[in-house]
């Protein structure tokens, strides 16, 4: 039996949330939106054409929306583990986890992907996938949720759990931090990975109000290793005070953060630029410093 470390979210739960909230989707996708439109303009200026393309977790197709009118993007497959959603978009559409793609190697040109893959529970064996999926010279881009996510509401919740339930409810996800997505991406067999982290702050005019979004996003405590019991008025009470006489702003509205993690990596190819080979430099790091290097 494998244990909660070795899959930390319950994706079983994540899909059944999904599908109950699919209707509303649309009215709770602000951060997606901004997504959309970042993955948008990085593809505008790859001077590269991409017939035939995948939005893997693509949630109600809204990346697809975006990208579907460039230039240089042609078909584009929605792909997505939640019946309902994966109902809202356009056709063509595929019925698939994360976790196990159902596609040939080296059959697409483009994968993107908008905040999905931070709930897979093997980050480098998708990578690997979505690597093998694509042709020699394919692009990836995705974006992630990163670890400063959320935090004032999960700071908020240890301290109402501890104090109420004599101990915390495991509520933090083993998010990719910036660092770690480059080297997960070349293990994974891409080139030319960056990666790059973006902070938002947004505001809400209650913690009660950004925890009915986070629910209404599907998107509430996953983790396989939470609390299997009802949370109570009581508790929510707590973190809610806590929230808002911590982190409250003189408005009376409170902040939430969101940060947003992505990358770009490339399927190696002959035409990229390659590293030169060791020894082969004409120029001494000596002459470049100024000064005599130490024996």
């Amino acid at each position: 039996m494998e244990s909660a470390d070795s899959k930390p979210f319950d994706r079983e739960l994540l899909i059944r949330r999904r599908n109950r909230f699919a209707l509303g989707a649309d009215g709770h996708d602000f951060l997606l939106r901004r997504v959309a439109e970042d993955i948008r303009e990085r593809l505008q200026i790859v001077q590269r054409d991409f017939p035939l393309a995948l939005n893997l977790g693509a949630h109600s197709g809204v990346v697809s929306r975006h990208i579907r009118g460039l230039a240089n993007v042609g078909l584009v497959i929605d792909a997505d583990a939640s019946a309902q959603l994966l109902s809202a978009c356009a056709e063509p559409g595929v019925l698939c986890n994360e976790e196990a793609l159902p596609f040939s190697d080296g059959g697409l040109d483009l994968v993107v992907s908008g905040l999905s893959l931070q709930f897979v529970n093997d980050l480098p064996g998708t990578f690997l996938q979505v690597c093998r999926a694509l042709k020699p010279d394919g692009l990836f881009i995705a974006a992630m949720l990163g670890g400063e996510t959320l935090k004032e509401l999960r700071q908020s919740w240890l301290v109402a759990e501890s104090e109420i339930l004599g101990g915390a409810s495991p509520r933090v996800a083993p998010f990719a931090d910036v660092r770690a997505l480059g080297a997960l991406s070349q293990r994974a067999g891409f080139a030319l990975p960056v990666a790059d982290s973006e902070t938002i702050s947004v505001t809400y005019g209650s913690p009660l109000a950004l925890m009915q979004e986070i629910r209404a996003m599907g998107a509430s405590n996953m983790l396989t290793g939470r609390r299997r019991v009802p949370v109570t008025r009581g508790l929510v009470y707590r973190a809610c005070e806590v929230y808002s006489d911590w982190f409250g702003l003189d408005d009376g509205r409170v902040p939430a953060t969101f940060e947003i993690l992505s990358l770009t990596a490339w399927v190696p190819h002959e035409s990229q630029p390659q590293p030169l080979k060791r020894g082969s430099g004409k120029v001494s790091l000596a002459s470049v410093l100024g000064k005599k290097l130490k024996d």
